[in-house]
């Protein structure tokens, strides 16, 4: 970081908004936070504190992307880390070993890099664990080949998958030989896959808030309806079943065609929820 950086952090800093701003972003982790939401928590107007984060923005500290209908504001640890760096780079006659513990203010650089890499864990999680996920662990198991492994798991989840939605995907050339409904608990334990990608396939998970699985996690949501309140013939209820069928498979194949190795996690979590909104509005057409 040059001295010019360093003197634009500061003079943002020495504003008491924005230095309870970025500390809120701090603690918000990668996923970062909502404008409105910062608003609420600082107390303040809408427009206040847009200006005060637009002034974080201009100088590194943070960033911001659009997600469906809201700005999030995330921080920027790496330029948290430049301006430790540049504080501590001359002490002691240059050696900055002597500065103690400092380094370990912030997380490893390693836990920083910005961009991810395949192979991915990814869960997908919808209330029953009987439909929507379970066909989306397996359209993903199949096209995704060793670059993602899939899961699935509900808030309330079933007895078992719903009989109609294995025979079709047994029908399609899916192996459905490990597919059962489960809760996410099973996936809370300590020697649990940790997930790089959790998807939520309904709109609220019947108004439960999803588990938290840690800031490694990008979130994304892909509503769509569920396959048990589905009615009508059984020639109706099938045509529904194969256009949730393609609608997820859709997703999916847009999903693992990202270019991973180029985009940060915002830019992940707000193609993620692209690809949702897109594929919801597609949805809606069809009908």
């Amino acid at each position: 970081m040059e001295i010019k950086d360093a003197s634009q952090v500061f003079a943002a800093l020495s504003q008491e908004t924005r230095l309870a701003a970025l500390r809120l972003l701090i603690a918000a982790g990668p996923n970062g936070l909502p404008a409105g939401e910062i608003a609420v928590r600082l107390g303040l107007p809408g427009s206040t504190t847009s200006f005060h984060l637009s002034a974080l923005e201009r100088a590194g500290l943070t960033q911001s992307t659009r997600q469906s209908r809201q700005i999030v504001h995330a921080v920027r640890i790496m330029a948290l880390r430049g301006l430790i760096g540049f504080l501590s780079e001359t002490c002691c006659g240059g050696r900055p070993e002597l500065c103690g513990d400092i380094a370990r203010l912030l997380p490893d650089a390693a836990a920083e890099i910005a961009n991810m890499v395949p192979a991915f864990n990814v869960l997908f999680l919808c209330t029953r664990n009987s439909a929507r996920s379970i066909i989306a662990e397996a359209v993903l198991q199949r096209v995704g080949g060793d670059r993602f492994n899939a899961y699935s798991a509900g808030s309330e989840p079933a007895s078992g998958p719903m009989p109609e939605v294995i025979n079709r995907l047994r029908t399609l050339g899916h192996d459905v030989t490990r597919l059962h409904a489960k809760s996410w608990q099973e996936f809370m334990r300590p020697d649990a896959p940790r997930f790089d990608f959790v998807i939520a396939l309904c709109d609220m998970l019947q108004g439960q808030q999803c588990p938290d699985f840690g800031t490694k996690a990008v979130t994304g949501a892909w509503p769509l309806p569920d396959p048990a309140s589905f009615v009508g013939s059984d020639a109706e209820r099938a045509q529904l079943l194969n256009e949730l069928y393609a609608s997820l498979r859709r997703r999916i194949e847009i999903f693992i065609s990202l270019p991973f190795a180029t985009l940060d996690r915002m830019a992940l979590k707000a193609r993620l929820d692209e690809i949702g909104d897109a594929s919801t509005a597609a949805y809606a057409r069809s009908r």
